[in-house]
């Protein structure tokens, strides 16, 4: 099983914002991911140079009659960019995206550009979550038992424990909410499970989650790496410095690994032909590792919804992370996450 990106039961009346021209390749990827998100019944606000995006939406037939708009918006703000350009760039892509939202004009802010930029917009524009320090970037990981929820994925390098508690909080009514599990684990990264083991990070962290158990999150305890792809706990918690190094270990390791499939296969006639029997199986399981499956990770903690996908991302990973974005305003993941923090 993976984190679910199917369509929303029932479309939403508000469109996603989506940062139509942000990413690596720019409009390409954006406006056909959007155009197949459309299709599959959510409502996109295409965010972007007027005249380039309608020019791309010209080459998809049928799509004047899909529920697809265009906001202009002339500036954007490039990968290789300051983040903190999001302050003095007022009507750059990304900040248009995140202010339709703040005007409740958009249901959410997805982006495949400037992570970083994407980040600094959604928390100057939308602000915290009331009893949330720090927002913290949540993503899925494929695991034996599915898949594995890990955060921090980039946004703070440097943390407290009480980041670290809040974003446990955070992920355990993400995935109650809006992946329909009960009562989801919790889980410390850490060189070792013993209680005592760790950093003094993670042993102050490790008190806290520990006090909290069975009053506002479920603590399994200490984890080790290896136990983010078995499964051993539905969440990860770990600072953003941490969790961003797993993350792309994880991602590089799958495509040395499906390289390595590959050049198996190919060396002789006998792997060719026993190639061509596994086929169905494999693409199954590049499905599950691949991160386009995913669409885009959760900036949680903000006060609306934001998605931050990959640079590189594809039309699939644009089409998926829109479909994410409406299945959490569907759930109604904001105001469940303020009532949750709400309550002492």
């Amino acid at each position: 099983m993976t984190a679910k990106a199917e369509v929303p039961s029932a479309a939403s009346a508000l469109p996603m914002a989506l940062d139509a021209v942000g990413g690596d390749f720019g409009a390409l990827p954006n406006v056909e991911g959007a155009v197949l998100a459309a299709r599959a019944g959510v409502s996109v606000l295409l965010v972007g140079d007027r005249v380039k995006l309608h020019a791309e939406l010209g080459k998809y037939a049928g799509s004047s009659g899909l529920p697809l708009e265009v906001v202009d918006a002339a500036d954007v703000i490039g990968m290789d960019e300051h983040a903190s350009d999001v302050r003095s760039r007022t009507e750059a892509s990304i900040n248009v995206c995140t202010r339709l939202v703040k005007e409740g004009k958009a249901a959410a802010a997805v982006s495949m550009g400037h992570s970083g930029a994407t980040m600094a917009s959604a928390l100057l524009t939308l602000g915290r979550i009331k009893g949330v320090d720090r927002p913290a970037i949540l993503t899925h990981l494929p695991a034996k038992s599915g898949f594995t929820t890990l955060l921090d994925a980039g946004a703070n390098a440097d943390v407290k424990a009480q980041y670290l508690a809040q974003w446990a909080r955070l992920a355990s009514v993400y995935l109650r909410v809006v992946e329909d599990k009960e009562n989801p684990t919790v889980g410390l990264l850490s060189i070792g499970e013993e209680d005592h083991k760790g950093s003094a990070l993670v042993l102050e962290t490790h008190a806290l989650l520990r006090d909290m158990h069975g009053k506002t999150l479920n603590f399994h305890g200490n984890i080790e790496g290896r136990d983010i792809f078995l499964g051993t706990t539905d969440i990860v918690v770990t600072d953003g410095f941490t969790g961003n190094v797993v993350l792309k270990l994880a991602e590089g390791e799958a495509k040395v690994l499906f390289g390595w499939v590959r050049e198996a296969l190919g060396s002789t006639l006998k792997s060719k032909l026993g190639g061509l029997l596994v086929r169905g199986a494999l693409r199954g399981l590049a499905e599950r590792m691949d991160p386009s499956t995913y669409g885009a990770s959760i900036l949680v903690g903000v006060r609306g919804l934001a998605f931050i996908g990959h640079g590189s991302a594809d039309a699939r990973a644009v089409k998926n992370a829109l479909l994410r974005a409406a299945r959490a305003h569907e759930a109604q993941l904001i105001p469940k996450l303020e009532a949750a923090f709400a309550q002492k």
